[in-house]
């Protein structure tokens, strides 16, 4: 198997409270850095701009001659960094827009084939596109391109697929704003390492703010500079790339089930994170005590509560690792199946249990275990989720649940419920039942 790279945030803590001033100097920044990107939003983030979006030359132009770096007195290093990050925005909402149309039209009965290949096409040519949604026939594209174009809209009824096109658009775009003045990205000439610390310009001229750092390594490329005010303390994002490991022993094809007692059960019944149910419960326990009736802000007391949540958090998320780790390490997967994770459901009647759901760590569980596997050339298979605590693994019947044991009421087959969900994940992969 081929070795490629795969990226990773890994993430730098300040080591001691920053300053009243240098915070405010910062804020400054992260407030800027947010109406830059709003601007951008909203002067390029409409259908009449598409045709600047890419590659993007004339909207860096036309920022540089606006006034508005001027005006707000922002070092360029972080007046462009604003610009490409809302621009990554625009063209993100764009592709999910061209996505979710894509879908609708697959499942619209209405369209027939030809329609749908000329909207494909649609889709596909970024010129054609522009051009439909602004209410003109594409035109002037290549020669080529043309000719398939006008072949395609002659199959099709092209007047039905430009008004299906434009009404799909307007339903799914959104006018994106932030009001989030919490952090800014930094390129390298923004910031240098030394003394144990980063080096951060200001928009005083030949003025930085130093933060002294928990730790000595020192990333190049982009940075992300995360403000906490409240807690007087900076974190840094830096993304790394990690030579993706290919492993000739890795064959096995895993059945998985997450949960909140045991962090991760196989299909042939082996557990990983026994010990995770009980530090969770901790965990949740004391933030429901804490946070219960608390309305205290910007005061010693709620940095002190910031503080000690980050090192449980901390902990917690510690051990998960380690205990996924020893998971790839010990099953040597090929391919892990696992059931989608639904979102967490509000409300019910024991509000103690419903905290400790709502707190659970799925989601950074989830993100871990794939990147974690992306890293050592092992592929995630998601499967649907309907029923698969209920449905037997053995026959396919229906059964219950109790006290953590799993009874089928047809064959009688009697195992742990996660053990048998594993195992329904592993049998609906097999089945080709994948939410893809």
């Amino acid at each position: 198997m081929a070795q490629s790279d795969a990226v990773r945030t890994v993430r730098q803590y300040s080591a001691e409270p920053v300053a009243g001033g240098d915070m405010d100097k910062l804020l400054d920044i992260a407030g800027d850095y947010r109406r830059v990107k709003n601007y951008v939003y909203e002067r390029y983030g409409g259908i009449g701009s598409l045709d600047k979006l890419y590659p993007g030359y004339t909207i860096q132009n036309e920022m540089t001659a606006c006034g508005l770096r001027a005006e707000l007195g922002l070092p360029s290093v972080y007046y462009y960094q604003a610009v490409f990050d809302a621009l990554g925005d625009v063209k993100g909402q764009w592709t999910r827009i061209k996505t979710a149309v894509r879908k609708a039209a697959a499942a619209n009965q209405n369209l027939t084939e030809e329609d749908r290949h000329y909207l494909r096409f649609l889709l596909k040519v970024n010129n054609a596109f522009e051009a439909v949604l602004n209410g003109k026939e594409p035109a002037g594209l290549p020669e080529a391109v043309q000719t398939q174009c006008d072949t395609l809209a002659e199959s099709a009824d092209a007047h039905r697929v430009h008004g299906y096109l434009r009404r799909q658009v307007r339903k799914r775009q959104v006018r994106l704003h932030t009001e989030r003045a919490d952090g800014f990205g930094v390129t390298e000439r923004a910031y240098r390492y030394g003394e144990h610390g980063i080096y951060l310009a200001t928009k005083q001229n030949r003025k930085r703010v130093f933060l002294p750092l928990t730790d000595s390594r020192q990333y190049a490329g982009r940075l992300y500079v995360k403000l906490f005010p409240e807690e007087s303390r900076v974190e840094i994002g830096a993304a790394v790339r990690v030579r993706v490991k290919a492993h000739s022993d890795y064959t096995n094809r895993v059945g998985i089930a997450l949960g909140m007692r045991t962090l991760l059960t196989t299909h042939e019944g082996r557990q990983y994170g026994t010990e995770f149910g009980e530090l969770h419960a901790a965990y949740a326990e004391w933030l429901r005590e804490r946070t219960a009736g608390s309305s205290r802000k910007d005061n010693t007391g709620r940095k002190k509560y910031n503080a000690q949540k980050r090192r449980k958090e901390e902990r917690l998320h510690s051990y998960i690792n380690q205990q996924l780790n020893l998971f790839l390490k010990n099953e040597k997967p090929e391919t892990v199946c696992m059931v989608k994770l639904p979102p967490p459901k509000a409300g019910g009647v024991n509000r103690k249990i419903n905290y400790a759901v709502s707190v659970w760590q799925r989601g950074y569980i989830r993100k871990r275990l794939l990147q974690k596997c992306r890293e050592q050339s092992v592929e995630v298979v998601e499967v649907l989720g309907r029923g698969v605590g209920t449905e037997c693994s053995r026959c396919g019947g229906t059964g219950s649940v109790k006290d953590g044991m799993y009874r089928c009421d047809s064959c009688g087959y009697e195992t742990d419920e996660k053990v048998n969900s594993a195992a329904n994940a592993l049998k609906r992969a097999n089945a080709g039942l994948i939410i893809r």
